[in-house]
């Protein structure tokens, strides 16, 4: 298995319980998508782009710049670049719930938080 596949492995087991979470690509890239819309994007095999409001991208970069950062493409974009090698599964687990509700329709979104 390559590390992309390992890595992509990684993300559909931390999503598993959020519903209609489907693969596609963005920009070339594999995704993760709810109802069409990329929530999270792998860039490589250590690298991951997550979906993101302006003001929580913010609180991330600040709070742990160790795991979360952005490089100057992303800068103004409501989404954070994600060390995928230190951050652990439960704070990814976190990160990937927070940013399908960001991204899914509000209908849907509500679903998981009954």
């Amino acid at each position: 298995m390559t590390a992309h596949a390992s890595a992509l492995e990684r993300l559909l087991a931390l999503t598993a319980a959020l519903p209609e979470v489907s693969v596609g690509t963005s920009y070339g890239d594999p995704s993760l998508r709810v109802r069409d819309k990329a929530f999270v994007t792998l860039k490589d095999e250590t690298t991951l782009v997550l979906r993101v409001p302006l003001d929580h991208k913010e609180l991330l970069l600040t709070t742990a710049p160790d795991i979360y950062y952005e490089t100057d493409h992303y800068k103004g974009w409501p989404g954070v670049l994600i060390r995928l090698p230190v951050i652990s599964d439960d704070e990814l687990a976190l990160r990937l719930r927070e940013s399908w509700l960001y991204k899914a329709p509000k209908k849907l979104a509500a679903t998981l938080l009954e």
